[in-house]
């Protein structure tokens, strides 16, 4: 019997050390920075973003186009077959025919530079500037996203792995448990009920392993998707509390300030602003420049050559158009009321999720104590229960409840430890500062800016920079 306790009491160590595998780094094992820096560069998703950038700086020198003069060559080639006869205008009329092959070819070029069209060239560049400042920060966004559920997928991972260890070494207990009561049933210090209640608790077991699997593969699956490659033995990960302001009203200020998701709303308020100046343009008068050079030959039987060349300034002044120009510019003011309305909803909407997130992290840091007193607790319980029922004073139900409650109370402190973890990286995106640079990532960070002075000044070309 003395024996027996001893092999359950190190079966019951083995649960309770199961639970500190998100407290005690591993040796050779995987990290969280690893697994942001394989997110980082291999997720789909954020590859896809930095595409979409990358497109969008292509407006910019679309409105540049607009400074730029358009040159246009024209060509033509034929043949003809003429016959004309001619009368003289005299009392005596004579007349004269011609007739004759010919192949009649010009070519010429035009050139015009726009001067003025009521600021439109110069609008139009500003909005697109606008857009793609909010296309980088979008890009922060799903940089943010694909970071914070890097550091969930990993976190899960750990957590899940922990839980299913904690249930097969529960199972191992319960294993030596149920032999002890049959030994104590077979010289009669214990029920039937005794040996059933033991068996039930084994088969309930068992089905939490069975769970437990199921979940673990699931986060692999999971970790896999977001991460981009199988997870190899996971290493303890630890909060970024460090690299968050410090105080809620803190938070608060940065987050509505400084969040991706806002700035993004102020980039398209200015790019609305700039689109009812373009539209305003089109009630001011246009100036332009044409210059035009053609070459004609073998025009007629008698005209073998010409060459034209002329300069044309021309003025328009639109009046009326129908009205359309009026409709676009209202339209463009409802969509610039419309941004600002946006921008203030999204204020609110960081306000509230830095609320938020600063309550959950708060809850899971006082989870942690809850959890880890529980856990002392119940191992104090489970000790005295078993003392207890080694000389009669408790039942083997009252063994196996308390031994359950330790098992819990691990479980609850894994998940807790695992909150604590995901709910400071959660607060650090609620505050818009959930990227590379601030967490120190050992990975060459992704520069928008680079391909937008490659693509800014380009005039031709259709090669994309990366050789596309």
């Amino acid at each position: 019997m003395a024996g027996g306790t001893r092999v359950t009491r190190r079966a019951l160590g083995a649960v309770a050390s199961g639970a500190v595998l998100l407290a005690s780094p591993l040796s050779h094992a995987d990290t969280l920075d690893g697994a942001l820096v394989q997110a980082y560069q291999n997720n789909p998703a954020l590859n896809s973003q930095r595409a979409s950038v990358r497109a969008t700086d292509e407006g910019v020198p679309q409105a540049l186009s607009g400074y730029r003069p358009k040159l246009t060559l024209s060509g033509s080639i034929g043949s003809q077959y003429w016959d004309t006869t001619t009368k003289s205008a005299t009392s005596n009329p004579t007349y004269t025919q011609l007739s004759g092959n010919i192949t009649p070819n010009a070519y010429g070029a035009t050139v015009t530079q726009t001067l003025y069209n009521g600021f439109q060239t110069s609008n139009r560049t500003r909005a697109a500037e606008s857009t793609v400042q909010a296309a980088r920060e979008t890009l922060r966004t799903a940089e943010q996203t694909v970071l914070l559920n890097a550091v969930t997928a990993y976190m899960n991972l750990l957590r899940d792995g922990a839980i299913l260890d904690l249930q097969r070494r529960n199972v191992e207990v319960l294993q030596e448990q149920l032999r002890q009561t049959r030994d104590r049933f077979n010289v009669g210090e214990v029920t039937r009920t005794d040996v059933a209640q033991s068996e039930s608790r084994l088969a309930s077991g068992r089905s939490q392993v069975l769970s437990a699997e199921a979940t673990y593969k699931a986060s692999v699956a999971t970790y896999r998707q977001v991460i981009g490659v199988e997870p190899g033995k996971l290493a303890a990960g630890s909060p970024v509390d460090r690299f968050s302001p410090t105080t809620l009203s803190q938070s608060i200020a940065v987050g509505t300030a400084t969040h991706p998701t806002v700035m993004t709303a102020q980039y398209n308020v200015d790019a609305a602003l700039q689109s009812v100046k373009v539209a305003e343009g089109a009630l001011y008068p246009t100036l332009s420049l044409q210059g035009n050079v053609q070459q004609s030959n073998e025009a007629t039987l008698l005209q073998t050559k010409t060459f034209t060349a002329s300069a044309l300034a021309q003025l328009s002044v639109p009046v009326y158009q129908g009205g359309a120009e009026y409709s676009l510019i209202r339209q463009a003011k409802e969509t610039l009321g419309q941004r600002r309305l946006d921008l203030d909803t999204v204020r609110d909407q960081a306000r509230q999720t830095v609320v938020q997130s600063w309550g959950q992290l708060e809850a899971a840091k006082a989870n942690i104590e809850a959890t880890q007193a529980q856990v002392q607790a119940s191992e104090i319980a489970l000790n005295g229960v078993r003392e207890e029922a080694r000389v009669g004073q408790r039942t083997t139900l009252d063994v196996l409840n308390a031994q359950q409650e330790l098992v819990n109370a691990r479980v609850a402190l894994v998940s807790a430890q695992r909150d604590r973890v995901v709910a400071s990286f959660t607060l650090l995106a609620a505050v818009g500062r959930l990227s590379p640079q601030v967490l120190a990532l050992r990975v060459p960070v992704y520069d928008s800016n680079v391909h937008y002075q490659q693509v800014r000044d380009t005039w031709v070309g259709v090669r994309t920079p990366d050789g596309r």
